[in-house]
């Protein structure tokens, strides 16, 4: 006899379908067998299986069964299958039994890994695969108790929450009445996320916040550079309070990501603030940028929509800061394999902080330029042409460390930036913030008054800034502009995104 159960594969952070056949035959002895490219995990699988069975007071066939994981040609991993598989040997051996008041088993799609006493455990990626139970248009969806609140994300379809293997087949059978996990309200979750850090809690570095406004508003990716113990971390994670609040989608989207990388606490359904990750400098390339045999997201894809934080940035290996060059410009990354290709989204502000030199200060003199100049000589052109602002961050005073009240808060900040982007909108679209500008954008929407074109003029030649400075002090000024709630740019504009080119002029 052959039974059919639908469930599901996961690649990168997409779902696609899997159907698991099972087929008895009570004649022959031989064993078990899993089939389809199965993975150690999979392999695994009839174990778990069968202990779980027996535990719950399932019946186990005794004969040859050979189950297909299907579309036989793609690489199957993980625990997930397991619920799927025993739900299929006992649909095999005319276990389930049909009733008017229970779930169709052919018209739900199961997932779920099994422990040996047949409680059913969490996986990962719970959300691409009832996106995918939807759009297929399944009746139900079956999943492990921890992970339904995250799967009930996706409206329109029915999801059941399952603590035991007994508890499905009640819900199969009938015995238990049948109640859907409650969607949850998405707006109300993102509306009353608060951000971890407050920039009231950061003493001085007002240029610095202001630098912060500055990027958040546009999109710029920024680098601080000062010496230790200035509130350079503090402030990158801090960062996320003053950009907008993520709309529903987006939510969604880093949900997907962070799910499939097993990064949910049990029972969140939703990742409700923008990430801020922070890999450390001996991060490899594949932690950073994502890769493995079978593709996993790296931390620019976790820090998708959010905040990817780099602290003491040259001692980062140069071949890894290389990586980031094109996933900086296309805001994805692709990951080829030999069993297929894998894309990412990655769309982060890149976020770094630097000291002066190995020490954390500069010595006075031609020594300490020397040391900062050998220092900042890490890290590549190209590399630092993809940062907009450069900041210092400079020591905070002791009057300032006590002054009372504190400086600038992120609500005040925030308000800033929600203002000048909702400029920024109108004027070119949700898509295109100003940090994304092409040339000829520019040239349509960062008209500059005579004074602001002379002074920029003067800043390229006199200072010695590149000509790939042109277009970076370009989009700043179209940003400053917008926090200004003006249309044209002028002089104050200009010179205001000319100082945030520190170390186009150290090196």
């Amino acid at each position: 006899m052959i039974a059919r159960i639908e469930s599901c594969l996961l690649r990168g952070i997409d779902a696609s379908p899997c159907e698991i056949e099972v087929d008895l035959d009570n004649r022959s002895l031989e064993k078990q067998t899993i089939v389809g490219l199965p993975d150690a995990a999979v392999n695994e699988s009839l174990d778990r299986v069968r202990a779980a069975l027996g535990n719950a007071g399932y019946p186990f066939p005794q004969g040859k069964a050979v189950i297909n994981l299907a579309p036989a040609d793609v690489r199957k991993e993980g625990p997930l299958y397991d619920l799927p598989i025993a739900i299929g040997l006992l649909a095999a051996q005319g276990v389930l039994a049909s009733s008017a008041g229970g779930l169709d088993h052919r018209a739900c799609l199961f997932v779920g890994e099994l422990a040996l006493d047949g409680r059913v455990r969490p996986i990962k990626g719970t959300i691409a695969m009832a996106a995918m139970a939807k759009q297929r248009g399944m009746e139900a969806f079956v999943c492990p108790l921890d992970n339904a609140r995250e799967a009930a994300v996706v409206e329109g379809l029915n999801v059941f929450g399952v603590a035991t293997l007994s508890e499905v087949m009640g819900l199969l059978s009938g015995e238990i009445d049948p109640e859907p996990e409650p969607v949850p309200d998405i707006s109300h979750m993102l509306r009353t996320a608060e951000a971890p850090i407050d920039f009231a809690e950061v003493r001085g570095q007002e240029g610095v916040k202001r630098a912060i406004v500055v990027a958040a508003a546009g999109s710029h990716n920024l680098v601080m550079l000062g010496p230790a113990g200035t509130g350079k971390t503090m402030m990158a994670k801090a960062l996320p309070g003053v950009l907008p609040p993520l709309t529903s989608d987006e939510a969604v989207e880093i949900t997907r990501i962070w799910s499939a990388a097993g990064l949910l606490e049990p029972g969140q359904p939703l990742v409700t603030r923008r990430p801020v990750r922070t890999p450390h400098h001996t991060a490899s390339a594949p932690a950073i940028v994502g890769g493995g045999i079978i593709p996993r997201a790296g931390e620019i894809s976790l820090a998708h929509k959010g905040v990817l934080f780099l602290d003491e940035l040259p001692e980062f290996n140069r071949g890894v800061l290389e990586t980031l060059r094109q996933p900086m410009e296309d805001h994805v990354v692709t990951i080829a394999r030999a069993h297929g290709t894998v894309r990412f989204p990655a769309s982060f502000m890149l976020v770094a902080a630097m000291n002066p030199t190995p020490k954390g200060d500069v010595a006075p003199g031609e020594v300490g330029r020397r040391e900062m100049e050998q220092y900042l000589a890490k890290l590549s052109g190209p590399l630092l042409d993809r940062i907009d602002i450069h900041v210092e961050a400079p020591a905070v005073p002791f009057k300032e460390l006590a002054d009372i009240p504190r400086g600038t808060d992120t609500q005040s900040m925030r308000t800033q930036t929600t203002a000048a982007r909702a400029r920024m909108t109108k004027r070119q679209g949700e898509a295109t913030p100003n940090a994304r500008l092409s040339g000829k954008q520019l040239d349509e929407y960062a008209a500059m008054s005579e004074p602001a074109l002379a002074l920029l003029e003067q800043a390229i030649t006199g200072l010695g800034l590149s000509a790939r400075a042109y277009d970076k002090i370009r989009r700043l000024a179209r940003t400053i502009a917008d926090l200004d709630g003006k249309d044209g740019i002028d002089e104050t504009h200009i010179a205001e995104a000319v100082q945030y080119r520190v170390l186009d002029r150290k090196v």
